[in-house]
């Protein structure tokens, strides 16, 4: 008989049940691949970090990350959950070391104050890909719901990737933003064609001062309808902003805060950072805190 310690964690929040849950398995070394998958069905959330020894000395640790129904190669609210989950364990002071996923090896950063701890994660260079045109195009707003009067008209529908890839999709106002009904049929069979799962649907109109964007993140293809709040979807709409320069960035380091999750009351806020040069996005990072619902043990 084997004990399986599962953490429930909320990322990008400090209360609970909001925010983006994630599973983390922390002696996940002890599973088999068709384990691991078999317990993030079974947990149920978007994603579930298992945490395993390095396999090098380029790194501290490994994780590796299951929907219900597939491995994705990294996840930004199941990261900050698994460091956040070792810093808890291990009462880490301030902290910065390396960890091993399925895009490589990359920097995490472990801010502790006042006996809790931000997690900044350093996520995959910026890579934009295929601008969706065409029919694609028409196929995609048509499944959201939206019309090209509701598209901000300053920036194209593009893929972009901080380690797995999302299509951007600015619209103009927030009160549109929350209505959508997307057909999910639809987006899982357009994600075929166009070789990407996740839509992130975001604006910039917002009310509160802290807060640069709104959004929303869908990806059937991968079982997940709406996810709540998306780290490897915030961090690409960084990249983006940046090099179609959306909002007025007078530094080469840019930051600012995104809501996401409000439309489904999972509310989460993800900090996000961008180095630029010469005018190029050429660094991410997200950060973000996080709140242990409850943990327990699983026997196999």
């Amino acid at each position: 008989m084997r004990k399986i310690k599962v953490y429930q964690v909320d990322s990008f929040t400090k209360e609970k049940f909001k925010g983006n849950p994630a599973g983390v398995v922390t002696n996940a070394e002890i599973l088999t691949e068709k384990e691991m998958q078999a317990i993030a069905k079974e947990l149920n959330n978007s994603e579930t970090a298992f945490i395993l020894p390095p396999d090098s000395n380029d790194h501290e640790v490994r994780i590796r990350f299951f929907t219900p129904t597939v491995e994705v190669p990294s996840c930004g609210h199941a990261t900050i959950a698994a460091h956040y989950v070792r810093a808890v364990e291990n009462n880490f002071e301030n902290r910065n070391y390396n960890h091993k996923i399925g895009i490589g090896v990359l920097p995490i950063e472990i801010q502790k104050s006042n006996e809790d701890y931000k997690i900044i994660i350093t996520q995959g260079k910026p890579v934009f890909q295929s601008e969706i045109t065409g029919e694609n195009r028409k196929t995609l707003l048509s499944a959201l719901g939206l019309f090209e009067s509701d598209v901000d008209s300053r920036a194209p529908i593009q893929i972009v990737d901080t380690g797995h890839s999302k299509v951007m999709i600015v619209i103009k106002e927030r009160k549109t933003l929350n209505l959508l009904c997307p057909n999910f049929i639809t987006l899982k069979e357009l994600s075929k064609t166009i070789g990407c799962n996740g839509y992130y649907v975001f604006t910039f109109d917002s009310d509160e001062k802290e807060i640069l964007i709104h959004g929303r993140m869908f990806a059937p293809a991968i079982g997940i309808n709406e996810d709540p709040v998306t780290g490897n979807a915030n961090g690409p709409a960084g990249a983006y902003i940046a090099k179609y320069n959306l909002t007025e960035i007078n530094t080469s380091h840019f930051h600012f805060k995104a809501k996401q999750g409000e439309a489904i009351n999972r509310t989460g806020n993800v900090e996000v950072y961008v180095d630029i040069e010469k005018g190029n996005p050429v660094k991410v990072k997200i950060g973000g805190e996080a709140v242990i619902c409850f943990k327990t043990e699983i026997e196999i």
